[in-house]
């Protein structure tokens, strides 16, 4: 199977997680871009979605699925969102489709955090993917020389020659070289950096499940 096809895959087999007559969760990538694909089948059966990106929430509309802004939630029953890498824990680095701000928020909102990814991103150590920080812009090189302080190599994140900016509007700094061996203390660690607004670190509260796309079929774990 391809990596798409293992990605839609899970995006169908995330279906069942959905509550009907519930708002859900949508993550950003092209993982959840799938997941809202398969969402679109059975839109009828639920109010709508919260997007985690300006990205999806357009994708969302485009299929004629309601979007509400997290303000008007109170809670939702499930978030699906797809993971750069994860481990054994359930703890992910995401941040590669440059949401992961309010990727975390929304994910603090919902009961439960299902992960969807092709089986390649389960790992034993994360860190291989480059750690992504959403950082405002004028703390740049003063956090840029913090990050690096831990052993890694912060490095601004560019489109078209120029720094990518977020949805709201901040530089990414993707970290390379970090082995993460403590990614719950790597976090509370990160964010006490000034500067910093999210690390793509998603560990004190991580996946609670993972629908993993494999050669065999979609493989499930809880956490």
């Amino acid at each position: 199977m391809t990596q798409d096809e293992l990605k839609q895959a899970v995006a169908r087999a995330a279906i069942s997680y959905v509550v009907p007559g519930q708002i859900v969760g949508v993550g950003t990538g092209s993982t959840a871009n799938f997941f809202i694909d398969e969402l679109a089948k059975i839109k009828n059966t639920i109010p709508g979605a919260v997007a985690s990106s300006e990205a999806t929430a357009a994708r969302l509309r485009e299929h004629g699925i309601q979007v509400f802004d997290l303000n008007e939630i109170v809670s939702m029953p499930v978030y699906i969102d797809g993971a750069d890498e994860i481990d054994a824990s359930g703890a992910m680095i995401k941040g590669g489709g440059a949401a992961l701000t309010r990727e975390k928020i929304v994910a603090s909102v919902a009961e439960k955090f299902v992960c969807i990814a092709d089986g390649s991103k389960l790992v034993k150590v994360m860190g291989k993917f480059p750690l992504p920080v959403e950082v405002i812009p004028m703390a740049q090189n003063a956090v840029a020389r913090q990050l690096n302080l831990l052993g890694g190599e912060a490095r601004l994140r560019l489109k078209d020659g120029q720094p990518l900016l977020t949805d709201n509007g901040n530089i990414i700094l993707d970290v390379h070289g970090l082995e993460i061996s403590n990614p719950v203390a790597l976090e509370a660690l990160m964010n006490n950096i000034v500067g910093i607004v999210t690390v793509g670190l998603f560990a004190k509260k991580g996946a609670d499940v993972c629908l993993l796309g494999m050669a065999e079929g979609v493989k499930t774990l809880t956490f």
